[in-house]
């Protein structure tokens, strides 16, 4: 991946751009120690009743950004106590969650389902790859939105809609590729309430970037899609991250390093399974948020 930065060229302006009607004029910027900031444009949404009954609902909403439709599932019961954000890993589409969402809902929790830009669901774009940070390097240094960062407002944005509907505190979580972009989100967006990494990690790139030798704007950008660079502006909001011993995807050493460099307050809890979320993690997040919230009316 680190490669495809050197044919891009280098740069030192940070990317704005802005959309017609909005009283929000959406930009970023990388600060020089690869920090991102983001103003996301505001969105209108469209709505879809898939199901209701004396417990919960579960409806489709739908954001149409400031470059694409990206399509979300809430299941909330009718006064939840928290919510959580959800950004799926690689390949994770809504039929494998409907169950845990259902069992958040039951425990007083809201779940949103983000569907990833690029995921192979129902939100286009393409995945992270080397075509894709290839790409975004080049909207990076010409000025324009990388998908990465487009991705991270979509969360931000989900947050938004959360928590006006509800007025609770809303949590990002992430599994897997979506833990990181998780953390990102909760780094760039204060009003989230903590983070919770499952199965995650740093993407190496940064490592990579620097070991071959590259300085400057392909150092910065690298910086700047890293997870743990947001650890310090998560603090002192909670930071949750498991990982399992026999994952076989993200070795547990790196999701060991991972929550190393996060700051406290946080925890690190080693779930059965091997990668991605699963019952036995559920579990232990609803444990966790019934001691915070149980006083909670």
């Amino acid at each position: 991946m680190v490669l495809l930065l050197a044919s891009a060229g280098c740069t030192g302006t940070p990317g704005t751009t802005g959309t017609s009607g909005n009283s929000v004029k959406p930009a970023y910027s990388v600060d020089n120690k690869g920090i991102l900031s983001v103003a996301c444009a505001p969105v209108t949404t469209s709505e879809e009743m898939i199901f209701s009954n004396e417990s919960y609902t579960k409806t489709r909403i739908v954001m149409h950004t400031q470059s694409s439709d990206v399509v979300t599932y809430l299941a909330a019961p009718k006064n939840p106590k928290a919510a959580m954000v959800y950004a799926p890993g690689a390949g994770e589409k809504i039929t494998g969650h409907d169950e845990r969402m259902v069992r958040y809902a039951a425990a007083s929790y809201a779940f949103m389902f983000t569907d990833t830009r690029g995921n192979g669901a129902e939100t286009p774009g393409l995945p992270f790859s080397p075509q894709l940070v290839q790409l975004d390097y080049s909207r990076f240094e010409n000025g324009e939105w990388p998908q990465y960062y487009l991705s991270v407002c979509d969360l931000v944005n989900a947050q938004k809609i959360v928590s006006d509907r509800f007025s609770v505190p809303v949590y990002v979580m992430g599994s897997s590729n979506g833990g990181r972009y998780a953390a990102v989100a909760a780094g760039v967006e204060p009003q989230f309430a903590g983070y919770v990494g499952i199965s995650t990690s740093d993407w190496g790139l940064l490592d990579s970037t620097i070991q071959q030798g590259y300085t400057r704007d392909p150092v910065r950008f690298a910086t700047s899609v890293e997870p743990s660079t947001y650890f310090t502006k998560i603090t002192p909001r909670t930071v949750w991250i498991f990982h399992a011993v026999s994952d076989p995807f993200i070795p547990f050493a790196n999701g060991k390093q991972f929550f190393d460099s996060a700051k406290e307050p946080k925890k690190f809890i080693e779930f059965y399974g091997d990668h991605g979320i699963n019952s036995d993690v559920d579990t232990q997040i609803i444990m966790h948020m019934r001691q915070i919230y149980a006083t909670r009316e």
